[in-house]
């Protein structure tokens, strides 16, 4: 799916589906790019989250801009979510550290026990809030609390849209499970280094979407998927 989305974005970013222009039909699409029906459908809906595309429900896939801006996650801009979160959660995490109770680390161990094992993105991303709003209760202030809670929606969908473009659930699991270990451990200084970690990634990989690094123009064919 990755190579058919690179594919398809560079020919949008080159303009050779300018603005306006209606993509090739699905079935034009698999018999050019040798790929199957449902690797195109992840490539196509990953173009409209990135806001390259629309699709018109009767009339195809039209291309609506030749640029991945920063995307906006609910009322929150991309950066301005991600200063926000840097700027309160890293300190938080820190706190949670040094305040936790048994009952706190008894529900982070058991949610990150369940987002290891989820399949499906949608109920991992519903947990996924739910762990940042626990860290910021572990932090025993409900002004945490109440911030994360303002932007959990936000949230959710900057979780969905790394998830479906960037691949981020498991390195995201693992990089919660830091997290948790240094609340364990009653470390501010590793929990905080944990948090950090975990939106230096965010940050990287949402800059990865917006500005992917490529040398090579992708060529068409290749196997069956």
């Amino acid at each position: 799916m990755e190579a058919v989305l690179g594919h398809l974005r560079g020919a949008i970013e080159r303009g050779e589906y300018a603005i306006g222009d209606k993509l090739p039909s699905e079935a034009e699409l698999c018999r050019t790019l040798e790929i199957s029906r449902p690797v195109l459908r992840e490539a196509l809906r990953a173009l409209q989250t990135m806001g390259l595309t629309v699709s018109r429900t009767g009339k195809g896939t039209f291309v609506v801009a030749n640029a991945v801006e920063e995307p906006t996650f609910g009322d929150y801009g991309a950066g301005d979510l991600l200063e926000v979160r840097r700027h309160v959660e890293i300190p938080v995490a820190g706190y949670a550290a040094q305040r936790r109770t048994a009952e706190n680390l008894d529900h982070l161990v058991h949610l990150l026990e369940r987002m290891e094992q989820e399949t499906d993105t949608t109920a991992w991303v519903a947990m996924d809030t739910v762990f940042h709003l626990a860290v910021a209760e572990a932090a025993q202030n409900p002004v945490f609390r109440r911030v994360i809670e303002e932007i959990r929606d936000a949230l959710a969908r900057q979780y969905a849209f790394l998830n479906e473009l960037g691949g981020r659930r498991e390195q995201s699991n693992r990089e919660h499970r830091a997290i948790v270990e240094a609340l364990i451990d009653g470390s501010g200084h590793d929990a905080v280094q944990a948090m950090t970690h975990h939106l230096d990634r965010v940050e990287k990989t949402l800059t990865d979407i917006m500005r992917p690094n490529r040398t090579d123009a992708p060529t068409e064919g290749g196997s069956k998927a």
